[in-house]
């Protein structure tokens, strides 16, 4: 990370220090020469496993950062690819290094809370994104990608097994997201980032209540635990064609009596 290419620490700093969005403004430059962006293998295993669900019309990168997941879109989406983020810096990089062949690409500046789209597209996806929302937010973002969403689309993100209790990456995701929260407590604006913001069950759960239909697919390219249950995995949660009521509706229900 602090090599001749990548920030300084003192870059970082100013970063860490600053807003979401103006922090990232500030990294965009050199992002894709940091551990952040997502990297390669996890894209590629994504997209091998998006081309046995799809093919798909337009699809949407949520939180595209510096477009890392568009190259994806563009091997799984025959008419459209669109990137949405926050960040004008992140979009600027994104915008030199969009997809030139294949489907066309628009970058649109938004918040993903507040999704400007309603039934535009087949495919959405998101690459190491959820780290940036609290989990009281979750329930607006997935209804947003809802909306988002045409009937019988898809949202796909790759999630990976935590780290066993001990191991050096335990203890460094446990580090890092301990140091946010005192940075938070401490500074304003706050710099909402964290490895381990919520519970798979939960993100589960949210998800089926916005009203997607939630289908786990195995990465194989990341190996099995020591279980047999694999590394990683592809949450593909899917619109339903017909509408149904959300999860929280369906709890509610009784049966009739008699």
């Amino acid at each position: 990370m602090f090599s001749p290419e990548g920030p300084t620490l003192r870059e970082l700093a100013v970063q860490a220090l600053s807003s979401v969005e103006r922090g990232y403004d500030l990294l965009a430059p050199k992002f894709d020469r940091t551990p952040f962006r997502t990297p390669g293998p996890v894209l590629d295993a994504v997209g091998a496993a998006l081309e046995r669900v799809g093919p798909f019309g337009d699809g949407l990168d949520l939180c595209c950062g510096t477009g890392a997941g568009l190259d994806v879109l563009a091997r799984v989406c025959r008419e459209s690819v669109t990137g949405v983020d926050f960040s004008t810096g992140m979009l600027d990089v994104a915008r030199e290094h969009a997809p030139v062949a294949g489907p066309r690409v628009s970058l649109v500046r938004a918040d993903a809370r507040a999704l400007p789209f309603t039934a535009a597209f087949d495919l959405v996806v998101s690459f190491g994104a959820l780290g940036h929302f609290l989990p009281r937010e979750l329930p607006g973002l997935f209804r947003g990608v809802h909306s988002a969403l045409r009937p019988g689309g898809v949202f796909a993100l790759p999630v990976f097994a935590p780290p066993r209790p001990g191991s050096g990456a335990y203890w460094t995701l446990l580090g890092f997201d301990a140091v946010m929260r005192v940075r938070n407590a401490l500074w304003r604006p706050p710099f909402v980032m964290y490895y381990r913001a919520f519970r798979f069950p939960d993100m589960v759960r949210e998800l089926e209540t916005a009203g997607l239909r939630v289908e786990l697919h195995a990465l194989p390219e990341f190996g099995r635990r020591a279980d047999g249950s694999p590394r990683a995995r592809m949450i593909a949660a899917r619109r339903p064609r017909r509408a149904v009521p959300p999860a929280s509706a369906r709890r509610l229900r009784r049966p009739p009596a008699g």
